[in-house]
C-alpha cells in the first residue's frame, strides 16, 4: 500500500503536479484503516468521512472518500503542491517516534545527489534574506509555530507536520566571511517524507518565512 508513493516533481508552480496528486489520491483511497493511519501521522480522526492534519501550524481538512482538502476557516484554494505534501505525509507516515538526532540533507537517502538543487532552492534564499537580518528569523518563524533552536548565531525549529521538525541555522557574516546557513532534520524524517518531498517542504517553508518579512 505504501511502497508506490511518489515524490513531488522538482519544479515550480502547478505544472507537472497533476499526476502526482492523482496518484496520491488513489493511494489514500486504498487505505483501509484511516483511523490507524491518523495515529501514525498524528492527524485528528474526526470520523470515517473526515480527518484533520496540521501543516505548518494550520489545520487542513481532508474529506473522504472524495478526498477534498481545504484550510480551516478559509475559502482560498489550497495550492496543489501543498495538497500533495499533505497526502504524501499522511500516506507515508510510519508512526516512528522522533530520534532527537539531527542530520543534514546530504545524509538523507539520495541527499548527496540532490544537495545542489536543495541548496539552491532552500539554503540560498534562507541566507540571502536572513543573513544580514538574523534577528528577524525567530519573529518570522513564530508565525509558522516555530521556536528558537539555540544553534549558530540564530536558529529556529519549524514543524512542517507533527512528526517533521526542521531546524534552520544561520551564521552571521563579517568583513571576511559571508553569512552561511544550514538546514537540519530529525534522522527519522524519511519515515514520513521522501527526500524530494523534503526539498519541496523546505522550499515552501523558506518562502513563507520570506513573505512574512516586513518591508524595510
Amino acid at each position: 500500500m505504501m511502497k508506490n508513493r511518489r515524490s513531488l516533481p522538482q519544479g515550480s508552480g502547478d505544472y507537472g503536479y497533476e499526476l502526482p496528486y492523482k496518484l496520491a489520491r488513489d493511494q489514500l483511497a486504498k487505505i483501509r484503516d484511516i483511523e490507524g493511519q491518523c495515529r501514525k501521522s498524528g492527524a485528528h480522526y474526526v470520523g470515517p468521512s473526515e480527518i484533520v492534519i496540521d501543516y505548518l501550524n494550520q489545520p487542513y481538512h481532508i474529506s473522504l472518500p472524495d478526498i477534498r482538502i481545504w484550510l480551516e476557516n478559509s475559502e482560498l484554494e489550497v495550492p496543489l503542491k501543498d495538497r500533495i505534501l499533505i497526502l504524501h505525509y499522511f500516506i507515508g507516515a510510519k508512526g516512528t517516534p522522533a530520534t532527537g538526532q539531527l542530520i543534514t540533507y546530504r545524509q538523507l537517502p539520495g541527499g548527496v545527489a540532490y544537495f545542489s538543487a536543495f541548496a539552491q532552492r532552500a539554503i540560498k534564499p534562507f541566507v540571502s534574506h536572513f543573513g544580514k537580518r538574523p534577528e528577524l528569523l525567530t519573529e518570522m518563524a513564530a508565525k509558522l509555530g516555530g521556536y528558537e533552536a539555540h544553534r549558530g548565531d540564530a536558529s529556529v525549529t519549524i514543524n512542517g507536520f507533527k512528526h517533521v521538525p526542521i531546524t534552520w541555522v544561520l551564521w552571521k557574516g563579517d568583513e571576511e566571511l559571508a553569512a552561511s546557513g544550514s538546514v537540519l532534520f530529525d534522522s527519522g524524517i524519511s519515515d514520513y517524507l521522501s527526500t524530494e518531498d523534503v526539498t519541496v517542504l523546505s522550499e515552501t517553508i523558506i518562502w513563507k518565512l520570506v513573505k512574512n518579512i516586513p518591508s524595510a
